[in-house]
C-alpha cells in the first residue's frame, strides 16, 4: 500500500491502527546495463512485497542520492551529502509530526549513509521515536546466498540484475575486476576505472537465484518490521 494511491484522510485512517512507515532511499547513478534507478528500484520493490504482506504504508522513495563519484557516466543526478541530510530529516520529521513513530528506512544506496548518522543523532531527540536502517545489499541473509553459489556480489553486476531492474541485454562473460588506484576518486577517475560501470563478476546469474536473493531480503524486512525490542 503506497502512499501515492491514497488521499489524506485514507493516511489518517491508517494512523489510527497503525504507525509504522516504510521509507526508501534510493539513487539516479549509472549501474552499467541496468536501470539508473537500481538503487530505488529494489527497495521498493521489497517494500511493496512486505506491505502486501503486512499492510505496512510505503512513502514515495526518494530517488536521488549521494553520488559524486559517478557523476561523469550521464543520467547520474547526485545531491550534496548536506543536502541528502536535510532532505532525509526533513522528511522522517515531518512522518513524525503526523503520528509515525516506527519508521524502517530502506535504503538502496551506499553513498547514502551519511544520513544514517544524522537519525542516530535524531533519535536522541525525539526517543518516543523508532527507525530501522536497512541495507540489503549488506545483510547476512544475502551473503549467505552469495556465498551459497560462490559469487561474489558487487555494483551493478549479478547481485542488482532483477528482472525489474534490467533495461537492456546483460552481457553473458564474467568481467575482471578492475584494478582501483585508490579508495577516494573524482567522477573522471571513476569512469576511467571501471569502464562501463559494473565493478566486475558476472553480469547475471540465474533467475532461480535472484530468486532467493530476493527472499532473503524479504524475510528481513519482514522482520524489522516487528521492531522487537525497541
Amino acid at each position: 500500500m503506497r502512499i501515492e494511491d491514497l488521499n489524506w484522510m485514507d493516511v489518517e485512517t491508517y494512523l489510527e491502527q497503525d504507525d509504522r512507515l516504510m521509507f526508501v532511499l534510493g539513487a539516479c547513478e549509472q549501474h552499467g546495463y541496468l536501470s539508473l534507478l537500481t538503487d530505488s528500484k529494489i527497495p521498493l520493490a521489497l517494500a511493496d512485497a512486505a506491505s502486501a504482506q503486512t499492510g505496512v504504508l510505503v512513502a514515495p522513495p526518494l530517488n536521488f542520492g549521494a553520488s559524486p563519484y559517478f557523476l561523469a557516466y550521464p543520467g547520474t543526478f547526485s545531491l550534496r551529502l548536506s543536502t541528502l541530510i536535510n532532505a532525509v530529516e526533513d522528511i522522517i520529521r515531518s512522518a513524525y509530526g503526523q503520528g509515525f513513530r516506527r519508521i524502517l528506512v530502506l535504503n538502496g544506496h551506499g553513498g547514502n549513509n551519511g544520513a544514517r548518522t544524522r537519525l542516530s543523532e535524531l533519535l536522541n531527540e525525539l526517543p518516543d521515536l523508532k527507525l530501522e536502517w536497512y541495507s540489503w545489499w549488506l545483510s547476512h541473509s544475502v551473503e549467505a546466498v552469495a556465498l551459497r553459489y560462490d559469487l561474489k556480489p558487487a555494483h551493478a553486476n549479478w547481485l542488482e540484475a532483477f528482472p525489474f531492474t534490467r533495461v537492456a541485454d546483460l552481457p553473458e562473460e564474467t568481467k575482471p575486476p578492475p584494478f582501483v588506484p585508490s579508495s577516494l576518486m573524482s567522477a573522471a577517475q571513476t569512469r576511467h576505472v571501471y569502464g562501463d560501470g559494473s565493478f566486475g563478476g558476472p553480469y547475471q546469474v540465474a533467475q532461480a537465484i535472484m530468486d532467493e536473493l530476493f527472499a532473503a531480503a524479504l524475510a528481513d524486512v519482514l522482520q524489522l518490521l516487528r521492531f522487537e525490542g525497541r
